[in-house]
């Protein structure tokens, strides 16, 4: 028969079955933990394993990667001394190599090859004897073809006079079948007054005023002359540019002698320069040639 158990004594035993389940939930935890840590260390190990493996491989790599820099270094270097570039297998590396066997075959062609033939290179006791004389030969050629060019210039020069001449020869010709043709029409016409009336006309004028009218008669030939001149000078040169000149000529006595140059080119030039010239200007220029429209 069970012994009755007083209220304080059922409690003890309660809290005596609870620690005990407490403990043994510890134990198993402390177990569980065990394991998962015994996992844990096993995956370090096999991680640290795999870096080592990857450090041992990068360090081979490395390795070949070194090699063949300076294996690349070692080819650029050797062709640059046997290509010669900026004379540093000639003059620099030459002295150095030219007794050492095997090495001094990387030295450039020209430095080895002398020869006491005369026939050998054309004449010459080295390559690099002839390529000298190769390169002073094309200075002289260059310096015969900049000569060409100039002398080319200066005929281009003179075509270009011959040219212009060649304009006033023409308005010369004219101003003689235009004389002639007066002559023959007015002075010596059949009821024309002749020669001897306009002889005695300016017998009796007034010699200053007679003086007066030639200087002025002169002066407006050369004027018209000149403008003419000035006329085929600006038609030849290219429109953008004959605009560009007279758009600087902004002065009251500037416009009028642009106007007059203008007035003297043929209707096709004019209107090319006037076309590419700024408005306001060209507006000026052709009011100055034309006031009445």
């Amino acid at each position: 028969m069970a012994k009755n158990m007083t209220p304080e004594e059922k409690a003890a035993a309660e809290e005596r079955k609870k620690l005990e389940n407490e403990k043994k939930q510890l134990k198993k935890d402390q177990a569980k933990s065990k394991a998962e840590a015994k996992k844990r260390a096993k995956e370090i190990a096999k991680q640290e394993e795999a870096l080592d493996e990857e450090k041992e491989g990068n360090g081979f790599v490395t390795f070949l990667a070194t090699v063949f820099i300076v294996v690349l270094w070692l080819a650029v270097v050797v062709v640059v001394i046997k290509l010669d570039v900026g004379g540093f297998g000639s003059s620099v590396m030459t002295p150095i190599l030219k007794d050492v066997p095997i090495l001094n075959t990387i030295l450039p062609k020209s430095t080895q090859s002398i020869t006491g033939d005369p026939d050998s290179y054309g004449g010459y006791s080295s390559l690099e004897e002839a390529v000298n004389q190769i390169a002073v030969l094309e200075m002289q050629l260059d310096s015969l073809q900049t000569s060409n060019t100039a002398k080319d210039e200066q005929i281009a020069e003179l075509t270009a006079e011959v040219t212009r001449l060649k304009e006033f020869e023409k308005m010369q010709v004219e101003f003689q079948r235009i004389r002639n043709q007066f002559y023959e029409e007015v002075i010596y016409a059949e009821n024309g007054p002749g020669a001897e009336e306009y002889r005695k006309y300016y017998e009796t004028m007034d010699p200053t005023t007679a003086e007066y009218l030639y200087k002025q008669v002169v002066a407006q030939l050369e004027a018209d002359a000149e403008i003419q001149a000035y006329a085929l000078a600006y038609s030849s040169m290219k429109p953008k540019q004959a605009a560009g000149i007279f758009e600087k000529m902004t002065d009251a006595d500037g416009l009028k002698l642009a106007a007059k140059i203008l007035q003297a080119m043929t209707a096709e030039d004019r209107g090319k320069i006037l076309g590419v010239m700024d408005a306001e200007v060209a507006a000026k220029l052709t009011k100055i040639m034309d006031p009445d429209n």
